[in-house]
C-alpha cells in the first residue's frame, strides 16, 4: 500500500496530556507509554465471535451475519474524539479499496460511553468513512472481542475467528509519529490469510484511547448475589445447572456460584453460556436464553466484585424452574419410566458405531404425553438419545417421542396439546455414544408426563430434509437447500435445525400462497455440539398452499476445525462423520383433533430401517 501523509494534529501533546504525568522525559515517557499499551491486554485470537446486531448510521441493524459471504472482516474500534484513531481513518479507507475485491471488508464499532448516535453520525461524514459504522450504546463490543482501546483492530476469518488482534501499523505511537510506517501490520496479516498462511505476527500492542466501560466503574462489592445475581442464575442457568443433569457443576447454591464465579464471568462476557444461537431480529422464541447487556454486566460486576454474598437472609434460596424431588428431571416427576432394556460397555476408545435398542411399554390403552425427557445414564460417554415408538399397527413405522442433545430442552407441550403412544407400542432407542479414555457403562431412560385432559391437538413432528447432497471436498460454503408445502392448515409451534460438524448456518423461510417471504428463524453460527430448539413465543399458522424452505451452508475446508476429513467428499449418513441437511418441526392441523381413532397418523414417520434421523417420506 503507498505511503499515506497524516493530518497534522496534535496527537501526542493531547494523548500525553490525558494518560500520562507532567514532568517525564522522553524514555520515562517511553517506558510509561509501553507498561500503559503493553501486550493487548486480553488476547482473543483463535476465539470465534459469536453473532451479534447493532444499529448502525445507516439507520437499520446490521448483524455480523450479514457480512457471510466476506472471505475476511476487518473490525476496527472507533470514537469521534480520539486522535489516533481519527488520524487513522484515511489509511483504512485506502485499504478497503485495496482488498475489496478480494472479499474484504471493513466495519467500525462505536462503544464510546459519551458519543450518540447523532455524533457518530457526523463524525463518519466528516471523515468520509466508507464502511459501515456500528453504533454499541450498551457497550457489550468490548468485552465481547477483548478490545481495550480505540484504534485497535481485529481480523476474522470465515468462520469468525480471530485471527489478527491489535494495531493497524507502526506509525503512530504515544511518543512518536512517522512519516511513514516501518512495519503494515494490518496489511500484512491480511496479506499472509489471503495467501492461506497462519498470520506471522498475530498480536501487537496498541497506541490508542482506553475504552471506559460505565459498568466497570462500579465500587466493589456493589453487586451481591442474593439482592442481584441470583435472579440472572435463577432465569436463565440454574434448568440445566443442578445436580443429576449434563451441566458440568450446579449453580443453585452460593458457594457453588462464587466458586465458578470467574468462569462464570468470562462465558457468560464471551456469549458462549447460555448457548443460544438465534439471530435476534428474526423470530421470537418462548425459550430464549439470550441474557440482556444489563443482566451481563449484573454477572461480570459479581464477579469483579469477589462474588459477595450479600446480606439478605429473608431472600429466598435460589431454586431451577422444574427442579422436580426426583432428582435431575427437568420436567419434574415423571409418570412412567423406562430404561433401555440392558446396560451397555462402552469400549475406551475408537469409533463407536451407534446403538440401537428395544423396550417394551406394556400400555394397554392409548396415552398421550405432555412432556417427554430422554436422560443419560452417564453423561461422560452419551453424546446423544433419540427415542421413538414403533407402531403395533404399522411395525415398519417409529414415531419420535424426545431426544436429548448437548443444548437440547426436553419436550413439552403447551396445555391443550400432546403426543399419542398408541396402547401396545415399543420404544426404540438410538443411543450416539464417544469413547472418553476409559471403559464406560450406560443405561439411559426416559420419563414421560401424561395429559390429565385429552388433548385438543395432536402435535406432529417433521424433517424437512434433503438426502441427495454431496459437499465437495474444501468446499468452505456449500449450500443444501429442502422444502415442503403446507397441504392443509397448519400451526408450526418449534423449529430445530440439525446438521453435523460440518454444518456452517442454517435458516427457515415461510413462503406465503401470495408470494410473502417470512424469516422464521436464523442460526448463522451453527455448533452441533449445541442441539438446541426454537420454541415459537407465538404460535405460526400456515395456510394450505404455503411453503417452509430451510436453507443450510457446510464448510468442508480444513478451516473448520471439527472437519474430520477436509480431502473427503460427504454426503447423507447417520455417523457424526457424515452428514444431514434437516430443518425439523412440531406441528397440529388446525382442523384434526387429537381425539383421533386409532392408527390416524400421529408423531414423526420414520422408515424402520433408516437411521432415526431418516426424513419422514411423507409431507404434511
Amino acid at each position: 500500500m503507498a505511503p499515506f501523509m497524516m493530518r497534522r494534529i496534535p496527537v501526542l501533546a493531547v494523548l500525553v496530556a490525558l494518560t500520562f504525568p507532567a514532568g517525564l522525559n522522553a524514555e520515562e515517557l517511553s517506558r510509561a507509554a509501553s507498561k500503559t499499551t503493553g501486550a493487548t491486554s486480553i488476547k482473543s485470537v483463535g476465539r470465534r465471535i459469536p453473532n451479534f446486531v447493532l444499529s448502525s448510521t445507516s439507520g437499520g441493524p446490521v448483524g455480523l451475519a450479514d457480512f457471510a459471504e466476506k472471505r475476511l472482516l476487518v473490525v476496527l474500534f472507533s470514537g469521534t474524539a480520539c486522535p489516533i484513531g481519527n488520524a487513522y481513518l484515511p489509511a483504512l479507507a485506502e485499504m478497503r479499496g485495496k482488498y475489496r475485491a478480494a472479499q474484504v471488508e471493513f466495519i467500525a464499532i462505536n462503544s464510546v460511553a459519551g458519543d450518540t448516535p447523532e455524533t457518530i453520525a457526523k463524525h463518519a461524514r466528516d471523515f468520509q468513512i466508507p464502511f459501515p459504522v456500528l453504533i454499541d450504546a450498551e457497550q457489550a463490543m468490548p468485552p465481547l472481542f477483548g478490545a481495550t482501546r480505540l484504534s485497535e483492530v481485529f481480523v476474522l476469518d470465515e468462520r469468525r475467528v480471530v485471527r489478527y488482534q491489535g494495531r493497524i501499523d507502526d506509525q503512530i505511537g504515544f511518543d512518536y509519529r512517522r512519516d511513514e510506517p516501518r512495519r503494515r501490520d494490518l496489511a500484512e496479516a491480511l496479506d499472509d490469510l489471503l495467501a492461506g498462511k497462519p498470520v506471522s505476527v498475530a498480536a501487537t500492542d496498541v497506541a490508542g484511547c482506553l475504552i471506559t466501560l460505565r459498568e466497570r466503574q462500579k465500587p466493589p462489592g456493589t453487586v451481591t448475589w442474593r439482592e442481584q445475581a441470583a435472579e440472572v442464575f435463577r432465569k436463565h442457568c440454574v434448568d440445566c445447572h443442578h445436580p443429576g443433569t449434563a451441566a458440568p457443576f450446579s449453580l443453585l447454591k452460593y458457594e457453588e456460584a462464587a466458586q465458578w464465579a470467574d468462569m462464570v464471568r468470562e462465558v457468560v462476557e464471551q456469549r458462549r453460556m447460555p448457548p443460544w444461537h438465534a439471530d435476534p431480529r428474526f423470530g421470537e422464541f418462548s425459550n430464549a436464553r439470550r441474557l440482556t447487556q444489563p443482566e451481563i454486566d449484573m454477572v461480570v460486576n459479581w464477579a469483579n466484585g469477589g462474588a459477595p454474598e450479600g446480606v439478605a437472609p429473608t431472600t429466598p434460596a435460589v431454586s431451577a424452574p422444574h427442579q422436580s424431588p426426583t432428582e435431575g428431571w427437568r420436567i419434574g416427576r415423571p409418570d412412567a419410566v423406562f430404561s433401555m432394556p440392558v446396560e451397555y460397555t462402552v469400549p475406551a476408545q475408537g469409533k463407536v458405531n451407534y446403538q440401537y435398542f428395544t423396550t417394551p411399554t406394556n400400555f394397554k390403552e392409548d396415552v398421550w404425553v405432555q412432556a417427554a425427557e430422554a436422560r443419560p445414564g452417564n453423561r461422560a460417554a452419551v453424546h446423544h438419545i433419540i427415542v421413538f415408538y414403533r407402531d403395533p399397527e404399522k411395525p415398519r413405522r417409529r414415531v419420535w417421542i424426545a431426544s436429548t442433545a448437548p443444548g437440547a430442552d426436553p419436550v413439552v407441550f403447551p396445555p391443550g396439546l400432546g403426543r399419542k403412544i398408541p396402547a401396545g407400542a415399543e420404544l426404540v432407542w438410538q443411543v450416539h455414544y464417544t469413547a472418553t479414555g476409559k471403559e464406560e457403562h450406560d443405561r439411559s431412560e426416559i420419563g414421560l408426563v401424561f395429559c390429565k385432559q385429552p388433548p385438543q391437538h395432536n402435535v406432529e413432528n417433521f424433517g424437512i430434509s434433503n438426502t441427495l447432497f454431496r459437499i465437495p471436498p474444501g468446499a468452505a460454503n456449500y449450500k443444501v437447500e429442502s422444502s415442503i408445502p403446507v397441504v392443509k392448515d397448519a400451526v408450526i409451534l418449534s423449529l430445530y435445525p440439525h446438521t453435523h460438524v460440518r454444518g456452517k448456518d442454517f435458516e427457515y423461510v415461510a413462503e406465503y400462497p401470495d408470494g410473502r417471504k417470512q424469516r422464521l428463524l436464523s442460526v448463522p453460527q451453527y455448533d452441533f455440539n449445541w442441539q438446541n430448539t426454537y420454541r415459537l413465543k407465538t404460535p405460526l399458522h400456515l395456510p394450505k398452499g404455503a411453503w417452509i424452505r430451510c436453507t443450510a451452508h457446510y464448510d468442508n475446508s480444513a478451516a473448520n476445525p471439527a472437519n474430520p476429513d477436509p480431502a473427503k467428499s460427504v454426503g447423507w449418513g447417520d455417523q457424526t462423520w457424515d452428514e444431514m441437511m434437516i430443518g425439523y418441526i412440531d406441528f397440529y392441523y388446525e382442523d384434526e383433533s387429537g381425539k383421533t381413532e386409532p392408527g390416524q397418523k400421529s408423531g414423526k414417520t420414520e422408515p424402520a430401517r433408516g437411521g432415526p434421523e431418516d426424513p419422514d417420506p411423507a409431507v404434511p
